[in-house]
């Protein structure tokens, strides 16, 4: 017989509070269109996306998770000296070490919670809201702060046409706590690494720094492959999600995919048949892609606005570099 003796975390967890921040600089398809050819119809036509936000040299991936964290904190109504653990999903803070979650934690207030980095690109906030979750539960930590913070406009090449008006800025967190009932749903994630080379850095650090290459590394992907994949595979995945949950289309409130492109939502809305009264969000047109910010953020925005509200009932999915995925149900705060 086993002498360790059992965690005592919470029944089960729940997203308690939302908070977003989004960089002061808009930046319209005009100012793309200075370095690539194309037009803003053309744009539109293929994302969705007029508008995106860019960081300033000010505004970088601490300083934007911040912002955002301290919004998610007081919505929560719990301080920072609760927060057991911080958990930064990201793709774009270019120092290798330390975790930038930890520099965070220090910055809001929180005292020696666990924090730690995770990179898993688009599917990022899926994940580490998956781990906070199992944190709480297992009773790690009572309270779990989760980011999504991007500054992809680092790592956006102005000339490629496929891609410059794609990326965005910004930084989206929640806090997650203990309930009595199940706030968030099981989680089915996983990844496709034979299609890893679809979405990719165009080449590794060292290559720059070696001077193998000129220009520095950014973020490049091969369009029509990720529609296809996106479309097809992670409508089955947003399916298995509810189907985990034990729930249906019909008991849906709200529909939050990541954020990549409006013809990649509207395709996925279309092949789950989504009820008319489900809310979708489409945060895209005004933030670009902001990888493993784009779900908090959304999230953020819809209840900000009062599209939707505090309890009900959401599909989140998140999907792309890796191939990487993660859907689960939440309801939320």
């Amino acid at each position: 017989m086993s002498k360790i003796k059992p965690s005592k975390g919470a029944p089960y967890a729940r997203i308690m509070g939302v908070g977003g921040y989004r960089p002061t600089r808009v930046v319209p398809n005009e100012v793309i269109l200075e370095t690539i050819d194309s037009s803003d119809e053309w744009i539109r036509s293929r994302s969705g996306i007029a508008t995106r936000h860019w960081a300033s040299p000010e505004e970088t991936v601490a300083a934007m998770s911040v912002e955002a964290s301290g919004k998610a904190i007081a919505d929560a109504g719990i301080t920072p000296q609760q927060i057991g653990g911080v958990i930064v999903s990201t793709v774009s803070h270019f120092k290798q070490t330390p975790a930038v979650a930890t520099e965070i934690a220090d910055k809001i207030g929180a005292i020696k919670p666990a924090a730690f980095d995770i990179s898993a690109g688009c599917a990022g906030f899926g994940y580490g809201l998956t781990l906070a979750k199992g944190m709480v539960v297992e009773g790690s930590a009572e309270y779990v702060l989760v980011i999504g913070v991007e500054r992809l406009s680092d790592l956006t090449d102005l000339e490629d046409r496929a891609t410059a008006f794609l990326f965005g800025d910004g930084a989206g967190a929640v806090v997650v706590g203990p309930s009595k009932e199940p706030k968030i749903g099981p989680t089915v994630w996983g990844s496709e690494g034979d299609k890893s080379e679809t979405i990719k850095q165009t080449v590794p650090w060292d290559d720059y720094r070696n001077g193998t290459v000129e220009k520095f590394p950014a973020i490049t992907q091969e369009g029509q492959a990720v529609f296809r994949w996106a479309v097809f595979e992670m409508a089955k995945v947003a399916q298995q999600a509810l189907d985990a949950a034990g729930i249906s289309t019909d008991d849906l409130d709200v529909f939050i995919p990541h954020q990549a492109n409006m013809r990649i939502i509207d395709s996925m809305v279309k092949t789950l048949k989504l009820p008319e009264h489900v809310t979708v969000a489409r945060d895209v047109e005004t933030t670009g892609n902001t990888s493993a910010a784009s779900i908090p953020l959304a999230m953020e925005r819809l209840l900000a606005t009062g599209a939707a509200k505090s309890g009900d009932t959401a599909l989140v999915i998140g999907f792309g570099a890796g191939l990487a995925y993660a859907a689960t149900v939440v309801t939320l705060p």
